[in-house]
């Protein structure tokens, strides 16, 4: 059959069923009534969810600065009756993931990170301040010290994430902020607060910035200690400004391509 021919034949289809989808939605919506508001209700009792993604595209910053997305649209809904595009990607784009594969011979593909590790409790650790005045600053392992003085030990299956306050630069240069020289200035886990955290249960490290290492970082010596222990990274998390220093709970909706070095995630936040 030609494609033509497909195309028409799903249109047909699909205008056919519209009327059945339309008394099937009459029909769900007088069941929602009926059963209340149970979704939303158990959503709020926990305090609500937070999306912890930036939305992408061409524009938005990348580590290399080049756009990391293009989307080509291969059919449009005014002559096919539907839209579909073609997805170009750099799979550290946008919120991501950064498997342990990316900074490892062998290490875990986005795809072969344990389900069980995508649901986290969340451990904030607010550098905001001290990043206002100086964007190279660092997690240290004073401010994981400090954390655990006040909210107890960092928990196991935990996602240890840095607020920077630099989520809200992600419409601007100041996100890169590259200095002549083309050197990034923007905050990171220090290496050794990194090494403190795999002597905890921790199994991911998150960012509000480009990189889990601060920007003028040369060596990548953080992703080079966490990542080849099967651990993984978020880079460009949003809204921890918006989230409590503990008690929440993230939820990684990690990509599963095969051999996958990492790739962009939707993640949501629950307190």
């Amino acid at each position: 059959m030609c494609d033509v021919c497909v195309m028409n034949a799903v249109k047909d289809r699909m205008l056919s069923r519209r009327s059945l989808f339309k008394a099937g939605a009459a029909a769900a919506a007088g069941a929602a009534l009926g059963a209340g508001t149970a979704a939303p209700a158990a959503a709020m009792s926990h305090g609500g969810v937070v999306d912890m993604t930036h939305a992408y595209d061409a524009e938005f910053p990348t580590y290399f600065g080049q756009p990391g997305v293009e989307l080509t649209q291969a059919f449009n809904f005014k002559d096919n009756g539907f839209n579909l595009f073609n997805l170009t990607l750099n799979e550290h784009t946008g919120t991501h993931i950064d498997a342990p594969l990316h900074f490892s011979a062998d290490g875990q593909a986005v795809d072969e990170i344990p389900v069980q590790n995508l649901i986290c409790p969340l451990c904030v650790i607010d550098i905001a301040a001290r990043a206002a005045e100086d964007s190279d600053a660092q997690v240290t392992p004073d401010d994981i010290a400090a954390w655990t003085s006040e909210h107890g030990e960092i928990p196991d299956g935990a996602c240890v994430a840095m607020h920077s306050g630099w989520g809200g630069r992600t419409g601007g240069g100041g996100f890169r902020n590259a200095d002549d020289e083309g050197v990034m200035h923007f905050p990171g886990f220090h290496v050794e607060a990194a090494q403190m955290l795999l002597e905890t249960g921790a199994v991911a490290l998150a960012v509000d910035t480009l990189s889990l290492d601060h920007g003028p970082s040369a060596d990548f010596a953080t992703h080079y200690a966490w990542l080849p222990q099967n651990r993984y990274g978020i880079e460009n998390l949003a809204n921890l400004d918006q989230v409590p220093s503990s008690g929440a709970r993230l939820f990684v909706g990690a990509p599963a391509h095969r051999g996958g070095s990492g790739g962009p995630a939707r993640i949501l936040a629950v307190s």
